[in-house]
């Protein structure tokens, strides 16, 4: 309960930390959201007071901050002032597509990048080398070139998977999402590969699992009990560690696979200096990477039940 507790509290610290950054860049942000609400028209000195009175324009920085807080935090991200709508309502319709895109990722970081770590880890030889040179190749590749070579090769050479879209339905997001998703997860791929190819070696090394060896014990119970377990540590941190980074880098991809996302409209509204919506999306993504750590945080404890929870407040 301890550890949960102090978990909690730095999680709020650091949302009100990071919603003050948010806040604060925006409001030093070069150009006046007074432009972006009147469409760069000349309107009255009335029309500029009403406008500059509804969106609180004309309070000082911390009263603003305040009130917009307060309104986060009852779930309220304001007014959007390109299209008027609700914040709330158009980070909702579009985080389906982020957080598919973001899971799809992660499964392949997961299935692939451990999968491949353990091979080399286990298996040295040939195997063990193309898996790092492949390794040190991808993680090398950027997600806006990957995605390029990808719809190069499979949506316009090979004409295999969709390039652009995110499809409608179940199976059809899953085809639409395939090359966004190889694109975002690739280096993060190699990451991980490595670290855990890496963590299993060491472990492998270790004095107490060479004994077990020469005692007889069977090689997949040693891997198991002795390798796997000391190695869940390093490769759970990593993986869950790249797996939140993950939230920043899809803004790329979304753009060049034209995804409706969170991380394109983002970059949209950014150009548009939609200040309200901006802030929004910005603390959503933050929120989701702080609670991506806990979940890693607690994740330790399962996979490896020698680590007490009171003791891993890291």
């Amino acid at each position: 309960m301890a550890f949960l507790a102090k978990r909690a509290a730095i999680l709020v610290a650091t949302i009100l930390v990071a919603s003050f950054v948010i806040f604060a860049a925006m409001y030093m942000a070069p150009g006046k959201p007074i432009g972006a609400l009147t469409g760069g028209r000349s309107v009255s000195p009335q029309a500029l007071e009403a406008l500059e009175q509804r969106y609180r324009l004309n309070e000082p920085f911390l009263s603003q901050y305040g009130h917009w807080l307060s309104n986060a935090i009852r779930g309220d991200l304001g007014v959007s002032i390109a299209t008027k709508q609700d914040v709330s309502e158009l980070i909702v319709e579009r985080a389906g597509i982020t957080l598919s895109l973001v899971l799809y990722a992660a499964v392949l970081i997961v299935v692939i990048g451990i999968g491949l770590g353990l091979l080399a880890g286990l298996r040295p030889g040939w195997v063990d080398t193309s898996v790092v040179v492949a390794s040190s190749a991808a993680a090398a590749v950027p997600a806006f070139l990957s995605a390029i070579v990808l719809t190069l090769i499979f949506a316009v050479t090979l004409s295999w998977l969709p390039a652009l879209g995110a499809g409608e339905g179940v199976v059809d997001r899953f085809v639409h999402l395939t090359l966004p998703a190889i694109s975002l997860a690739l280096s993060s791929i190699a990451v991980v590969a490595r670290v855990t190819r890496t963590s299993i070696r060491e472990e492998s090394r270790k004095e107490h699992v060479q004994t077990a060896v020469s005692r007889g014990l069977p090689r997949r119970a040693v891997i198991i009990r002795h390798v796997l377990r000391n190695a869940a540590i390093p490769i759970t941190t990593v993986t869950g560690i790249t797996i939140a980074s993950l939230i920043a880098v899809s803004a790329v991809v979304e753009s060049a696979f034209s995804l409706n996302g969170l991380g394109q409209y983002l970059i949209v509204s950014s150009s548009s200096k939609d200040l309200a919506v901006v802030q929004g999306i910005s603390l959503v993504l933050v929120l989701a990477f702080v609670l991506l750590n806990v979940v890693v945080d607690l994740a330790y404890a399962v996979l490896d039940p020698r680590v007490r929870l009171g003791a891993k407040a890291t």
